[in-house]
């Protein structure tokens, strides 16, 4: 806001550069409450007639309610939301409207709208993922008895349930949702009463607006509270890395659904065809999320640089903060929608995992665990069992095609029996993983119906 300082107005691209209300004027609600709040407790404080306060109120009601609409034609020339609303207010309510900027500035307030806005995007997005908990944990309970290859380095390594597989991301996300919480603790204080940048004269009461708006305490130091965007950098961190656990799924999803293996086949909703050949089925949803993240990635970068440099207290640097919240947020609202719905209607070819995992050995951890519970040296036992594997490949054979003569005959340092054949069987190997956070079955149902409960608590 420039006012009667100025002889001269900005040039057209000044203006423009200088202008937010393109975005944002997803601070409209924010910035209502807000000031409601604002007018109540100086009301509260006789700094203005009950009177103007209840019509200011009234007005405010009325500018959401027209936005809502479509009514509300926000004007360019005024620079931003703030002053669009405050505007329409006093074309409403008149003079009382003028009287509502008593005891505050747009740093503030601003400041304020942003705690606000970041502070509800945090708790939807806590829901979204929650959603897309939940179909994760509906696909782990439907597939508790479905073996599958577990991976390292992309090989296939030991056989573990497809359940535990989808309750290893439902905890990803559960440390995302986490973040979230924390980020949001740290963010609920107000910094209402701040002024532009070394408080107010009025006597306010910076505790009755705070609690008013849900915070839990006005902000300590008005430079900081008015000089500082930390709470956008940590929101927009958490939904970096919450998107990089999606980019990971992503990523597995795309590689299930292609015919090299087969595993899964995604909802038709979420895929796309090709425009020359027609079988095509493209896994561009999870293709999309995959890269997404760079994009959110690339928002904290944003605010980071922004913020790095800045003298306090307020700079107009800071407006540039915005754009990257609304922007990851929004992204990561998005993606996690989307992923929710895919999982929930994805379907896994059982069979098709089933013989994948009689294929590439993967029981051979077991040869070696047997070996060494007969109090052979571990080392000794694994370079046993390797030797069987590569004695198996080189004739096309998995290690129960071995007979016990074979595995003699390879391994003469070590004593095989019947009784290692019963551990070459992928229910009992993976049954036998029977510890804390592993793959048997019994703590994976533990662990879904743990979670079953922790979502169900949720409000």
């Amino acid at each position: 806001m420039r006012g009667p300082r100025f002889h001269s107005k900005l040039t057209d691209d000044a203006a423009r550069l200088n202008a937010s209300i393109d975005f944002d004027q997803r601070l409209l609600p924010y910035d209502v409450e807000g000031s409601k709040a604002h007018a109540r407790m100086l009301a509260a404080q006789g700094i203005l007639t009950a009177a103007d306060a209840e019509a200011i109120a009234r007005g405010l009601d009325q500018v959401v309610e027209e936005w809502r609409a479509g009514k509300l034609v926000l004007d360019e020339q005024l620079e931003d939301v703030h002053m669009n609303v405050e505007v329409r207010l006093t074309e409403i309510v008149g003079e009382a409207g003028a009287r509502l900027h008593t005891a505050r500035s747009r740093n503030d307030q601003v400041a304020t709208d942003l705690r606000l806005y970041a502070r509800a995007q945090a708790a939807e997005l806590s829901k979204t993922i929650a959603t897309l908990q939940r179909a994760l944990v509906a696909q782990a309970r439907a597939h508790v008895d479905t073996l599958m290859p577990g991976y390292t380095h992309l090989q296939r390594a030991q056989p573990v349930r497809l359940g535990h597989h989808m309750m290893a991301y439902y905890e990803m996300l559960a440390r995302d949702r986490g973040r979230l919480a924390d980020a949001a603790r740290r963010m609920n204080q107000s910094p209402l009463g701040s002024g532009a940048l070394a408080a107010t004269t009025f006597p306010i009461d910076r505790e009755a607006s705070a609690r008013a708006l849900g915070f839990d305490r006005p902000t300590a130091n008005s430079l900081d509270a008015v000089g500082d965007r930390d709470f956008a950098v940590e929101l927009v961190a958490a939904c970096a890395l919450e998107m990089a656990h999606l980019s990971r799924l992503g990523e597995e999803l795309v590689l299930w659904a292609s015919q090299e293996f087969g595993f899964v086949k995604l909802p038709e909703a979420y895929c796309s065809g090709s425009s020359i050949m027609p079988q095509k089925v493209n896994p561009d949803v999870p293709e999309l999320v995959r890269a997404k993240v760079g994009r959110v990635i690339g928002d904290w970068t944003t605010l980071m640089v922004v913020i790095k440099g800045l003298p306090l207290a307020y700079n107009k640097d800071l407006q540039e903060t915005q754009e990257p919240l609304y922007d990851a947020v929004e992204t990561a609202l998005l993606c996690t929608r989307t992923m929710a719905g895919l999982m929930a209607g994805a379907t896994f070819d059982v069979p098709r995992m089933a013989r994948a995992v009689g294929q590439g050995h993967l029981l051979a951890t077991e040869v070696a665990d047997w070996l060494a519970a007969r109090n052979v040296p571990f080392r000794q036992a694994h370079a046993a069992a390797g030797a069987l594997v590569r004695a198996a490949s080189a004739r096309n054979l998995e290690l129960t095609d071995l007979s016990l003569a074979e595995m003699a005959a390879i391994a003469p340092d070590v004593t095989f029996d019947e009784t290692l054949f019963a551990v070459l069987d992928p229910n009992r190997a993976v049954d036998r993983r029977d510890v804390i956070g592993g793959p048997a079955k019994t703590r994976v149902l533990a662990a879904i119906a743990q979670a079953e409960s922790d979502l169900n608590a949720i409000p």
